[in-house]
């Protein structure tokens, strides 16, 4: 081989180098179930978090970072997709059927190792998505840029669960034996929460459980400093939804959707930000934006499948960057269902309960293992809550309105007062419009939803778009007085569509006993309906109103019932029937359950909780 020809391939080799040192390595660290309103950093209330803050010395602190859902599988499953959970049917925490992606919707990491990058997760994935071979070359607690080939660009997620809810489940003898370095008499106690001891120690314990977080941080940083990578690195670090504090995570509270999320760009990457570096911004981001981010940040096309919007990379300026709402959709978590969604714009938070007769406090097996959450209750049994501590265990009503930035903690229900109803009216109207553009799955039921849809949830919804649209409008009556919404409920509960009827006793159960004129049909629909989740919501607003006793009705129907999910529903009212409304006793006879339905590990923390 001649001089030339070893200098052409010398070249080569180092054009080749040069180009792939130009895409900037990416690392996500995620920490579990923090908001920003325990870190110093974003919160008065705080702890401080040093090596965080170091990050944003050198980056940029986003004071308005939103995950779009309050849990872990729903949050991820959109961050993973850039699709809108509701839309895709991976919203329901946790799904224990997977839904099938279709075929021009990939999991983002895809799009990065076909651009070369070497993708690697450790170790939390938590999709409600069936996942391919293509997305990670590694995902494992053994996951790490280093298995890379010599030089390849990396996107690495390193996931720290110390600030998991279940670091939360400790019991009084470790209360009383255990001291906390936060200063637990002195700690912050948000309003909502009774001011007791276990509040105290609680909130202690976790701002401890955060500083250890912090130093977490502080070791994935100094790994790439020890690999002298740092300097081509862009790292993200966020919280991969809200709190663990109860009415935090699990809710479309500021504390269950407000994340703290800080992005360190090396110097040699600042033009790939439109914000200063060292800079804080009030800029919304959301977790439905980050996929788009990353792949722009990589030079990769975004395919018109992503919903969000990249806030850095190429053709990125401040002035694309207007955008200054988030939406947040809650629905079922573990074994208690509910239908909430949000909007915040700007300082202004809607909250929009498509169930309102639903209590918050609604017991969930996993969430009550906090001693927080139990005391909480116990003072509610006891009648020792304030007015505002005492909402929690209340039923809702169907729109709720707050200003965030004076009340941070959402206590005071701005949505019937007379000066913000233009503005109510706006957020209603931009929510409806989102609901409908995906359009919004939920307006089915979840087993229709996976018998019907799971194979390709997209397709399913565009199908049947015109008739979401007019479930919604039902269930929209909810907010309108009840003699306007007379007639159409009336026509509706007649209906030949079983979900047009099935949104109408829902409505009805809205609006209490001022629905009393419909009874007799509703009690008439409760044994003849052709549809048991129907019969269901008819016993449902029987038991709500105190018209009829309806527990042996919904008793045999959930021994009917052969539908995991179908019976999930079933118990979830029985146990709202039994807690919270007429204290109807159920004593479940497990023999008489489709045995394939009692299998289900949800169905079982059910039963066991009602019988016990």
């Amino acid at each position: 081989m001649n001089f030339k020809s070893i200098f052409f391939i010398f070249i080569i080799g180092l054009s080749t180098f040069l180009k792939a040192q130009e895409k900037p390595n990416i690392v996500w660290i995620v920490s579990e179930d923090n908001s920003k309103h325990y870190m110093k950093l974003f919160d008065e209330n705080g702890v401080s978090t040093p090596n965080i803050e170091k990050l944003a010395e050198k980056g940029i602190q986003f004071n308005r970072a939103f995950s779009n859902a309050a849990v872990c599988s729903a949050a991820r499953s959109s961050i993973i997709t850039g699709v809108y959970g509701p839309k895709l049917a991976s919203h329901y925490h946790r799904s224990e059927e997977k839904v099938t992606l279709p075929e021009n919707i990939k999991m983002f990491p895809e799009y990065l190792r076909d651009a070369g990058y070497y993708t690697s997760n450790n170790a939390k994935e938590d999709y409600n998505i069936f996942k391919n071979d293509n997305v990670w070359d590694d995902s494992s607690k053994k996951a790490s840029w280093r298995n890379r080939n010599k030089n390849q660009p990396f996107f690495h997620v390193q996931n720290l669960g110390t600030t998991h809810e279940g670091s939360l489940h400790f019991t009084e003898a470790s209360m009383e034996s255990s001291k906390t370095k936060t200063e637990a008499e002195t700690v912050f106690v948000q309003p909502n929460h009774p001011q007791t001891e276990t509040f105290k120690y609680t909130n202690a314990l976790y701002r401890d459980l955060i500083i250890k977080m912090d130093a977490q941080v502080a070791e994935v940083i100094e790994q790439l400093k020890d690999d002298h990578l740092l300097e081509n690195t862009i790292v993200f670090y966020y919280g991969d939804h809200g709190g663990v504090l109860p009415n935090s995570k699990g809710y479309l509270k500021e504390t269950g959707l407000h994340v703290p999320l800080v992005v360190y760009i090396p110097e040699k990457f600042k033009n790939l930000s439109p914000f200063t570096l060292g800079t804080a911004t009030n800029t919304f981001v959301s977790f439905i934006d980050f996929s788009a981010t990353v792949l722009n940040l990589a030079g990769i096309a975004i395919p018109k499948t992503i919903a969000g919007t990249p806030f850095l990379g190429t053709n990125i300026s401040k002035a694309t960057l207007q955008n200054n709402k988030t939406y947040g959709y809650a629905d079922r978590f573990d074994e208690k269902y509910d239908m909430v969604r949000s909007l915040r714009k700007g300082n202004l938070k809607y909250i929009r309960n498509f169930q309102p007769f639903t209590v918050n406090a609604l017991m969930n097996e996993y969430r009550y293992r906090q001693l927080a959450y139990k005391e909480w209750k116990d003072l509610f049994d006891t009648g020792k809550l304030n007015e505002i501590q005492f909402q929690f265990f209340t039923p809702k009503v169907p729109e709720e309105l707050y200003d965030v930035e004076n009340d941070p903690y959402e206590t005071i229900n701005l949505a019937n007062n007379p000066a913000y109803q233009k503005s109510l009216k706006q957020l209603r109207k931009n929510l409806n419009s989102w609901m409908s553009s995906m359009p919004d799955l939920s307006l089915y039921p979840e087993n229709y939803i996976i018998d019907k849809a799971f194979n390709d949830p997209i397709t399913f919804g565009q199908a049947h778009k015109k008739e979401i649209s007019n479930y919604l409008k039902i269930a929209n009556l909810q907010i309108i007085p009840f003699k306007e919404a007379q007639p159409k409920l009336k026509k509706y509960l007649e209906s030949t569509d079983d979900l047009e009827r099935y949104w109408a006793l829902i409505t009805c159960s809205s609006f209490g006993t001022q629905a009393d004129e419909f009874s007799d049909q509703i009690q008439q629909m409760m044994t003849s309906d052709s549809l048991l989740i129907n019969r269901m919501r008819a016993a449902e607003y029987l038991g709500i109103t105190g018209t009829l006793n309806s527990s042996k009705f919904l008793t045999e129907m959930l021994y009917s019932s052969t539908n995991e999910k179908e019976a999930l529903l079933i118990l979830n009212t029985i146990t709202l029937q039994q807690d919270y409304y007429q204290k109807y006793q159920f004593n479940i006879d497990i023999k008489k359950l489709d045995k394939a339905v009692y299998q289900n590990s949800l169905i079982q923390e059910r039963v066991t909780y009602l019988n016990n």
